[in-house]
């Protein structure tokens, strides 16, 4: 979500803001006083708070029934936990909206909380959004495919999955066993013959007519009740057709019926689990260990498992482990439709207010249950022993980690551990389609929602000059920074930055830092050693400082990931746009040329080459150009004549 309004346009309420400001100090009697003035003017009736501080920043969302009494309590600190008296000492301001319920109120607090990320709220901490099988209805011959993100097409959208893998091991199969086409339209309307997914028996080649609309339209109803969790219908429909194939003596015709039950029966065994009666519902288990929390989610549709994905929430500490996971159901439902079922572990507080707010989000009817009987029990066990085994490798990795990132501060001799990397590389063939990357790394890894990339496109800089290209790229973000957050207290600025390349690249990015008045940045460039050999790679620091490291360093080992990943992003990025700059057209510059147009001329004449040298004559004669258009075509390729 990119705007910030108080409020989503989903409710219907009344909206009340009040500001309070007071002194910049970070003291508890400033807080409490700005606290005391908002609670002298607030109704009681339900709605959401904000605890803002000095700076406007979001420290704290909260929900109520009424918010006179909840806001209230913040002024009780010795009543407070050591976190809540922190909050309260930053409070400079406060800003309220009323709503109609107190449903309402907790759908607003997960909105808020996942807007502005809090300091002082638990966090879902995960970038990552959730695939989902989409099956599109606005065409004759609906197409099945992965989908990601807003839902803006017409069709049944079936999710969600934990990962692309279970998706795309999904799709594969459902492609055998109901031949749906995964083509683009204009992929399907330019066919002339059959794709090779057809003759792989993936597909049933509607493009070219091998199956009629009613016919397809059948094999999307088989799709749709498979998806729903009928695949015992399904299979006893496919077995009497292969039955039936098979006394007609149609062997050919029982392959295929026989090929697509082997299809079905690959994904129940794979996706089957003991969920007699479950239909559709999430599991969700927290296992908790030192401070470090997880959730594991297990996510059932029709009576089929779609996957499991472990979350670690943030600012978890002081906090009841119920709570955490009652707050990590609503910030999690905030972009995931809930199912008719969401099976817990333990009981969370305010069970019936947050089934409510749930069952609002969907528009019908949402049960929270914490099993005590039968397969759901075994069902919620298993995901206990997973969220269990997951932290344990999470504590693993996050402890190696500590000691690399100490390991690395030492190394280049930082003040602390840096919680920010960035880490930069370039990418072009011959100075043609030059990009810049940058990726960011922390202590908890890759921050991928993070990564940039900057098309070059000063004049001043060469093609194929890498140190002129790093100076743009590092000029534009800092100066960037220094516009946006010149107070460096937004987490933004990085602690460390790593540069793929040797010496020429490291200067070129310390002048620019010194031109930009940044003395205080480190930064270290990495290349490759003797015969560029993996493993050998040379640490450049300013002043000619030179650093090597030995081959199983895990440091070593940690800077060469860094150095890969940016590499790769930046690679990827550089195909994207030279993979758009073919695709593009010299007609797709020429005015009161769309697509149509473009398209007749291609047609008739073959190549844009073929039409950029055609004869004011030929182009009259094409097909659908006007005299008048065929003079402006002519005369954009011809500004002499």
């Amino acid at each position: 979500m990119s705007n910030r309004p108080d409020a989503p346009d989903r409710f219907n309420e009344e909206k009340a803001a009040y500001t309070v400001r007071g002194s910049d100090q970070p003291d508890l009697e400033t807080g409490v006083a700005a606290i005391r003035k908002t609670v002298k003017q607030l109704p009681v009736r339900p709605g959401v708070y904000r605890m803002l501080d000095a700076k406007g920043d979001v420290l704290y969302v909260g929900k109520a029934r009424a918010l006179r009494n909840r806001v209230t309590n913040y002024t009780q600190v010795a009543r407070l936990s050591k976190r809540l008296q922190r909050m309260v000492a930053q409070t400079r301001s406060m800003q309220i909206v009323t709503t109609n319920t107190e449903a309402e109120a907790l759908l607003l607090e997960a909105q808020l909380i996942k807007r502005y990320r809090p300091p002082y709220n638990v966090l879902l901490r995960d970038d990552k959004s959730f695939p989902f099988i989409l099956l599109r209805e606005d065409h004759a011959f609906p197409q099945v495919r992965k989908h990601r993100g807003a839902r803006r097409f017409k069709g049944q959208y079936y999710g969600p999955f934990a990962s692309a893998g279970s998706v795309t091991r999904t799709l594969n199969a459902l492609q055998k066993l109901f031949l749906l086409r995964s083509c683009t339209d204009t992929f399907l309307a330019t066919r002339k013959r059959p794709c090779l997914l057809f003759q792989i028996r993936r597909c049933s080649a509607p493009c070219v007519g091998r199956i009629d609309p009613e016919g397809y339209a059948e094999l999307v109803e088989d799709a749709k009740s498979f998806l729903a969790g009928k695949s015992t219908q399904v299979q006893q429909k496919l077995a009497g057709a292969m039955q039936a194939a098979s006394e007609a003596m149609d062997f050919e015709l029982a392959a295929v019926y026989r090929d697509r039950l082997r299809a079905l029966t690959f994904i129940q065994g794979t996706q089957t689990i003991a969920a007699e009666g479950l239909g559709d519902a999430d599991i969700f288990a927290l296992a908790c260990k030192g401070g470090t929390m997880c959730v594991q989610a297990f996510f059932i549709r029709g009576g089929n498992n779609w996957g499991h994905r472990s979350f670690f929430p943030a600012h978890t500490a002081d906090v009841p482990e119920a709570e955490v996971l009652a707050s990590f159901l609503m910030q999690f439902y905030e972009e995931v439709p809930p199912p008719r079922q969401v099976l817990l572990d333990r009981e969370v507080p305010e069970a019936e207010l947050v089934a409510e707010a749930l069952s609002e989000r969907a528009e019908r009817k949402v049960t929270l249950r914490v099993p005590r009987r039968g397969d759901h029990v075994r069902m919620i066990r298993q995901a206990e022993r997973n969220a269990a085994e997951e932290l344990d490798r999470h504590l693993a990795e996050t402890s190696t980690q500590a000691k690399t990132m100490r390991a690395l501060t030492e190394l280049f001799e930082l003040s602390e551990p840096p919680q920010r990397i960035e880490v930069y590389d370039n990418s072009h063939v011959m100075g043609t389609n030059a990009v810049g990357a940058m990726i960011v790394a922390g202590p908890e890894g890759f921050r991928k929602n993070a990564y940039r990339k900057f098309n070059i496109k000063r004049a001043e800089t060469v093609p194929g000059d890498d140190f002129a290209m790093m100076r743009e790229v590092l000029g534009r973000r800092f100066a960037r920074l220094e516009k946006e957050d010149p107070d460096r207290s937004r987490g933004e600025w990085p602690d460390l930055l790593l540069i793929d390349g040797g010496k020429g690249q490291l200067n070129a990015v310390t002048e620019t830092l010194e031109c930009a008045g940044i003395h205080d940045v480190p930064v270290v460039g990495i290349s490759k050693g003797p015969d560029r050999n993996a493993g050998r790679e040379v640490m450049h620091l300013p002043g000619n400082r030179e650093i090597t490291l030995p081959t199983n360093s895990p440091v070593l080992f940690y800077l060469q990931r860094l150095r890969d990943e940016a590499h790769r992003f930046a690679i990827g990025a550089h195909r994207q746009k030279r993979a758009k700059s073919m695709a593009s057209s010299p007609l797709d510059e020429v005015p009161g040329i769309g697509p149509s147009r473009k398209r007749a001329l291609l047609m008739h004449f073959g190549t844009a080459k073929a039409v950029r040298g055609a004869a004011l004559e030929d182009l009259e004669r094409a097909p659908g150009i006007s005299k008048g258009m065929a003079r402006s075509i002519y005369d954009y390729f011809h500004p002499s004549g």
